[in-house]
């Protein structure tokens, strides 16, 4: 896809800036084939979710480009919180050094 390959290359500089801005901890993506097509499933955990506001107000170039991107592939607005009710989790493990607010607990 050629998304991931510019985050992975020639925009990685700006997709870590960009994580780091907005608190970001964890970002995965996963691809799950279904019988309705392929299906991408993305956890992102942020040290602060507030910063959601700051990343949705945003209008630098990259996050121009990633918000369009993700709006064109999928069809999901990344300025508004994902659809449906809040979700609580019930495990998580990580091999890295906990940094923020989680390094205290």
């Amino acid at each position: 896809m050629a998304f991931v390959s510019a985050l992975r290359g020639h925009r990685r500089a700006e997709a870590e800036a960009a994580y780091r801005r907005y608190g970001v901890l964890l970002d995965t993506w996963h691809i799950q084939h279904t019988s309705f097509g392929p299906w991408v499933l993305v956890i992102t955990r942020v040290d602060d979710s507030l910063r959601f506001e700051d990343y949705t107000a945003s209008s630098d170039e990259f996050e121009a480009w990633f918000k369009s991107t993700i709006l064109a592939l999928s069809g999901g607005v990344p300025d508004r919180a994902p659809f449906g009710p809040p979700t609580t989790e019930l495990y998580s493990w990580t091999g890295v050094t906990l940094v923020g607010s989680e390094a205290a607990e």
